[in-house]
């Protein structure tokens, strides 16, 4: 089924999406990596303010290439999810309600996703162009030493993305395996 959500992304408007859902989101998301995960997480141990509000916050885990003139943004694929696990449940805890990416969570992530209500998205790997298309504008907010993976607010249109980590526990990779091996018995 494709849905489409606009902002705010609240639990509410995730809450009916299922784990192989195509959505399309318009708003404004957020771009962090590795490198700006940890800080943000220092930030928190320090009782320091966040460069962004995490409530109904969705982060796509990106470290797009240079714009070209007239482009708001590079290439702008997905990165690997696994390399936040550390530091997702943390702000899943204190709000975020998506998070955009590519393959396999750690069983801590999906335990606070389904705790907070929150969804695990997949862009398309491979694709960076296509998604970047979809960016209507890119501004640097927080970490700009970090080149590319400074943290960014994003303003996107029509954002195609998979519901992989539905807020009820649904999970497309272990139900997508679970129906092949059936298919083959």
């Amino acid at each position: 089924m494709e849905h489409h959500i606009t902002e705010p992304f609240t639990k509410e408007k995730f809450k009916d999406l299922k784990a192989g859902d195509t959505v399309l989101l318009t708003g404004t998301i957020y771009t962090a990596r590795d490198a700006a995960h940890k800080r943000m997480i220092d930030m928190l141990e320090r009782e320091e303010s966040l460069p962004f509000d995490l409530k109904n916050a969705v982060i796509y885990y990106v470290g797009p290439t240079p714009e070209k003139p007239g482009n708001p943004i590079g290439s702008a694929g997905p990165t690997t999810s696994y390399r936040m696990d550390a530091y997702a449940p943390r702000l899943l805890d204190l709000g975020e309600t998506g998070m955009i990416g590519k393959g396999q969570r750690s069983q801590a992530v999906k335990d606070a996703a389904l705790r907070n209500g929150a969804v695990y998205f997949a862009a398309i790997g491979g694709a960076g162009a296509l998604m970047a298309q979809r960016v209507e504008s890119a501004e640097i907010i927080a970490f700009e030493d970090l080149g590319a993976e400074a943290v960014r607010r994003l303003r996107v249109r029509d954002f195609p993305v998979t519901v992989v980590l539905d807020s009820e526990g649904g999970n497309l990779y272990e139900e997508g395996r679970k129906a092949y091996l059936e298919s083959r018995a």
